[in-house]
Parts: C-alpha cells; sequence; structure tokens
C-alpha cells in the first residue's frame, strides 16, 4: 500500500531533512488540497505529521488536524508530540484511524504499551525510527530525533507485540529525506524477524524503482513524502508499480 504523507509547521505543507527543524523546505500546497488530491490519486490512507507539535507541545496544531480529518475521503494516521492519553483521545475523537506515537513509545514503554492494550493494536501506529550505528544496532534516538539513545528497536518491539501492537513506522534517519532509496535490507531484516507486525517503510523513496525494491521485502506499507511532493512521480504510478509487483 501506498501511503503519502503531509508533515506541517505552522499550518504549512514541508518536509524535514533527516529529521532536522534547521533543514526544512516549505511547499506551496494547501493540506487540504493535497489531502483531496490524494484522496482522488487512489490513495486509501494518509499520513500526518505535526512537526510543531513534536516539537513544541504548546504549539500542537490540533485545529487544523480536526480540519484534515473531518469527513476526510481518507482514512488518516497521525502523529507528532503525542505525549499523553488526553492527545490519544483527542485525535481519535477528532475522526484519527490510527495515532502515531513515537518518543514516548521509546521513553514510557510501559505506558504505551498500556494504551495498544486499551484502544487495540489496529488504532495505533508506533514509529520506531531507526539510526544504524558503526556496530549495526539499531538505536532509537527520541524527542523528534534530537536526542541520541543506546536503546535498540528490538529491546522495545517484544514488549508492545506482547501488548497487541500490529503496525509500526519505521524510518532509516538517514535516508529521509534524501531521495536515495530505502533501506531494503533493514526491511526484511524486520518483516522476516517480525512477521506479526504490519510495517510501514519510510524514508529515501525517490523514483519508482524505489518502490520496486520494496516488492517481496515483507513490508505492508511504503510513505510516500518529498517524492510526490517536488512531481519524481505521481501517486497513481507508485501504486500501479506496487500493484503490478
Amino acid at each position: 500500500m501506498m501511503i503519502p504523507a503531509i508533515d506541517l509547521i505552522d499550518g504549512k505543507v514541508v518536509r524535514l531533512y533527516q529529521g532536522r527543524y534547521d533543514n526544512t523546505t516549505e511547499y506551496d500546497f494547501s493540506p487540504l488540497t493535497l489531502r483531496n488530491q490524494y484522496a482522488s490519486s487512489g490513495a486509501h490512507w494518509l499520513h500526518i505529521v505535526d512537526l510543531s507539535g513534536a516539537k513544541d507541545a504548546s504549539k500542537r496544531q490540533l485545529t487544523l488536524l480536526k480540519q484534515l480529518m473531518d469527513a476526510s475521503p481518507l482514512h488518516i494516521q497521525v502523529g507528532g508530540g503525542v505525549r499523553s492519553e488526553q492527545d490519544v483521545t483527542d485525535l481519535l475523537d477528532a475522526g484519527a484511524g490510527r495515532v502515531v506515537i513515537g518518543s514516548l513509545a521509546i521513553r514510557q514503554p510501559e505506558l504505551v504499551q498500556n494504551w495498544v492494550r486499551k484502544y487495540g493494536g489496529e488504532q495505533i501506529v508506533l514509529a520506531l525510527d531507526v539510526a544504524i550505528n558503526a556496530n549495526g544496532d539499531k538505536t532509537l534516538p527520541s524527542h523528534g530525533w534530537i536526542e541520541q539513545s543506546n536503546i535498540t528497536l528490538e529491546q522495545v518491539l517484544d514488549g508492545y507485540i506482547n501488548a497487541g501492537a500490529r503496525h509500526v513506522l519505521c524510518t532509516d534517519i538517514s535516508k529521509d529525506g534524501t531521495l536515495s532509496g530505502a533501506n531494503v535490507r533493514l526491511y526484511k531484516e524486520l518483516a522476516a524477524q517480525y512477521p506479526q507486525i504490519q510495517w510501514q517503510a519510510s524514508g529515501g523513496i525517490g523514483k519508482l524503482d524505489d518502490i520496486r525494491a520494496l516488492i517481496g521485502s515483507g513490508v505492508a506499507g511504503v510513505i510516500l513524502g518529498r517524492s510526490l511532493l517536488e512531481g519524481k512521480f505521481t501517486l497513481q504510478e507508485a501504486i500501479t508499480c506496487w500493484q503490478n509487483g
């Protein structure tokens, strides 16, 4: 499944390079127009990230998020700055099909595992984004990739699987926003090791061949951000590529 992404700062559509707020590209698209365009192009899900809220909880764009989720022609998964159960319920009540939880899932796994049990594995997406170190360890930086950690993906994932987690969005941070191709080896390893998880691949997709490279890797979905915003290919082309294998 192709999952187009819209990242938002102060109401504007943007992309970060490798998660860095000091390396931001702003695009002249209306978020609502973009949502409708992706729906008419054949998408079933839309991935929205509130980057303002991720950086500063007081700047959460809940009003805009509600507008995007209201009467949406798409299912929407949304994240960015989810720090409390109230944030989860606010987003679900506003119309989110799934709430994406990143840093908190790493820093307070027991808390987030309880939410997975309470709301169900279909309504929570874990954003477990990795920085692969010199030893090949899949470490999990937190706070919007700002803070490094020695915690590995494998160390936190088992607890979530036991809690009933079903969806994990995994970005190789070194690939994010680069259009240099996805880390296919990473996703093959993860899908083989954890086949019960619906993996979403994110980061690096720059051409249709990058999508083709992920076919057969075991991922359930591919997040498309900068490549669509910059017209590297159309969403229809990406969907056809994925369906045709």
